[in-house]
């Protein structure tokens, strides 16, 4: 078969899987294709990629298509640090208001919503942005940004003592459901899957090293995302110990539970089961 194409998100959390990889610490006749999780869901969903990481929401809506990779995620018990809604407002008083959500993202919107709906209990407009918080907030009352440019936003809203408030959607999410927050998936096509097992075994093995080299590797991948954002190291460091990369039990039930939902919330059409590879 012809070379595979790899997905890899291009945001801190993701170092960690792709470090090694990125490194030539670990050989393999593959093409990383970095992007962000919007761009890479579509690339997958219309068959430019073999293997990628998936954003939760999209991959409920496409479960028919695609077959999880076990035991790799990237997912919070808490505070995210880089899931963020910046507003003038606090959130229970946005009512009406409008909303301008980055097109980097699709989890994180979802995840909007249903806090909006269930949590927090407002009805507000979300239209999409580019990821400029002045541009956002020029036409909204708040602007979600996610990722290193969440980041790099919040340190210079802080430093700048901006009159913002910042709600972290992971935090808010684990107040409200009491779960973990998986927002990220590795998935394959069930056409490959099918046709060519030994693919699926030999990239899960794969992935899984690249994470434990990348994880008991921490000082490189500070270093990396340092020179690659200007984030200061000691930010980065401790970002890198919220994340969680496994789909164990915890993460598989979380992941339930935001399904469930999501499909309240009409952001699927019916309820979504888990279709992991090998079991």
């Amino acid at each position: 078969m012809t070379r595979l194409r790899i997905g890899q998100v291009d945001y801190i959390e993701y170092l960690p899987v792709y470090h090694a990889l990125e490194d030539g610490l670990l050989v393999e006749d593959l093409e990383l294709v970095k992007g962000t999780p919007a761009a890479l869901n579509k690339m997958f969903l219309k068959g430019e990629l073999d293997i990628t990481p998936i954003s939760s929401i999209e991959y409920a809506r496409n479960s028919d298509q695609c077959i999880i990779l076990p035991d790799l995620s990237v997912g919070t018990d808490g505070k995210a640090k880089n899931i963020l809604l910046f507003s003038h407002l606090p959130v229970v008083e946005m009512e009406g208001k409008r909303v301008c959500a980055t097109t980097s993202s699709a989890t994180s919107v979802a995840l909007l919503r249903i806090l909006f709906e269930h949590y927090y209990h407002v009805e507000a407009e979300i239209i999409p942005g580019e990821p400029n918080l002045g541009a956002m907030l020029a036409s909204s009352d708040g602007a979600l940004l996610i990722g290193d440019d969440a980041m790099k936003v919040c340190r210079k809203v802080l430093r700048e003592k901006q009159d913002l408030l910042i709600t972290d959607l992971g935090e808010a999410w684990k107040e409200f459901s009491g779960e973990r927050m998986v927002y990220t998936v590795w998935a394959a096509h069930v056409e490959l899957a099918e046709a060519i097992p030994e693919i699926m075994n030999r990239i899960s093995s794969l992935l899984s090293e690249s994470r434990a080299i990348g994880l008991d590797n921490r000082k490189a991948l500070v270093e990396k995302a340092h020179r690659r954002t200007k984030l200061p190291r000691g930010m980065i460091n401790d970002y890198l110990k919220t994340v969680h990369y496994d789909l164990g039990d915890d993460a598989r039930r979380a992941l339930t539970t935001f399904f469930d939902y999501a499909y309240k919330s009409g952001l699927t059409d019916e309820r979504i089961k888990l279709n992991i590879w090998g079991e």
